[in-house]
């Protein structure tokens, strides 16, 4: 770049930055054919001529720099804003949706480009209910369960969510959030004994909730969990199966939990499984997002002492727990949990198996972790 056009640039920057945008315009004009590709400033040139109205110009200019930097995000949301105004709303969408996703993997919102940023936001916000009732308007309303979802995640409404288990994959399983109580006809001989279940709880609460630990806790030898729940009672449970083990204090005290959990298929590894618990959740308390360790299994359900403004996210799909209506979920999948009520909610919480898992695999699965079991301990 010669030492004359260099400063003929720089007169053009700073006119931009007077925001006298017909003088930067001219400036940057008349060395932009001069100039590689590479070394000039299509983004000012592309600002100056937005500013003057001259759209197609401004267009130009970015795409000179999209060329060059195809993630540059500062030039996606201008292309995007471009072609919002160029009436395309669908190719308006796609560019602020690429930046958003650059800016994601940045990490960072580059504070030159916040207030253009928010614009992006807003822009695809309405875009995307104006979408929706497009779309809602050509198929009709009369829509499937899965046909509505998969409108949502078309439109940017819903994400997907796949199984993600910390330590045990198991291939081939459907991907499936809840799954129907009504498949499970066992839960309704657990479920006729939710009122002594609710009773053995009154009577350990009116007994100072002895028994009731953090649910999040650190074993010294291992590293601590970076969790916000460590060692506090916010997340508390009360065990009936640990680990394979009776908890005796615990069950003996609660009988008609016991016999119920006695109907339950519940997975049998020793050292490892059973697992079941009264699970505790104080009023604005956040179990946030995380994965469960193995897809093998679901996580049950079954609500003792409900309260208002609870509710548990698996993947997209939100649920509250409501009296006499378990849940059976797949842990695997990200989920998180909140209360966001003035009252305390209990649940019995304890794991089955898939019904998709075959019994031989199920055999081969516990043998897997009794492996992991004795290799860990030497």
């Amino acid at each position: 770049m010669s030492s004359e056009r260099h400063a003929i640039i720089a007169e053009g920057m700073q006119a931009l930055a007077a925001r006298d945008h017909a003088r930067a315009a001219e400036l940057l004009r008349s060395v932009a054919a001069a100039e590689p590709p590479s070394d000039f400033p299509w983004p000012a040139l592309a600002n100056a001529e937005l500013a003057l109205g001259r759209n197609d110009a401004a267009e130009a200019a970015i795409d000179r720099q999209l060329a060059l930097a195809i993630r540059d995000v500062g030039a996606l949301l201008l292309k995007g804003l471009l072609r919002e105004r160029a009436g395309d709303a669908r190719a308006a969408m796609s560019f602020y949706r690429t930046a958003q996703a650059q800016m994601a993997f940045d990490g960072r919102v580059p504070p030159e480009l916040a207030q253009l940023e928010a614009h992006a936001r807003a822009y695809l916000a309405s875009a995307s209910d104006d979408f929706t009732g497009h779309l809602l308007g050509e198929l009709g309303e009369n829509l499937s369960p899965a046909m509505r979802e998969a409108v949502d995640l078309l439109t940017g409404k819903r994400q997907v969510f796949l199984q993600q288990p910390t330590m045990f994959y198991y291939p081939g399983l459907p991907q499936r959030r809840f799954y129907d109580p009504a498949e499970f006809p066992w839960l309704d001989g657990m479920l006729a004994q939710v009122p002594a279940m609710q009773q053995e709880l009154a009577d350990v609460i009116a007994g100072g909730d002895q028994g009731f630990d953090p649910y999040v806790r650190h074993n010294p030898d291992r590293p601590a969990p970076a969790n916000h729940l460590l060692e506090r009672k916010d997340w508390s449970a009360f065990y009936f199966w640990r680990d394979g083990a009776v908890v005796e204090d615990n069950a003996s005290r609660c009988p008609a939990t016991m016999a119920a959990l006695e109907l339950a298929p519940m997975p049998v590894s020793p050292g490892r499984s059973p697992n079941a618990h009264w699970s505790s959740l104080l009023p604005g308390t956040h179990i946030k997002p995380h994965c469960g360790m193995l897809n093998t299994r679901l996580i049950c359900h079954i609500p003792i002492r409900t309260a208002p403004n609870c509710w548990l996210r698996v993947g997209s799909d939100t649920r509250s727990w409501e009296p006499g209506v378990p849940l059976v979920f797949d842990d695997s999948i990200e989920h998180e949990a909140k209360n966001d009520g003035p009252q305390r909610r209990v649940l019995l919480l304890f794991e089955i198996w898939r019904p998709e898992v075959p019994e031989e695999d199920r055999a081969a699965i516990a043998r897997i972790f009794q492996a992991i079991g004795s290799y860990a301990s030497g």
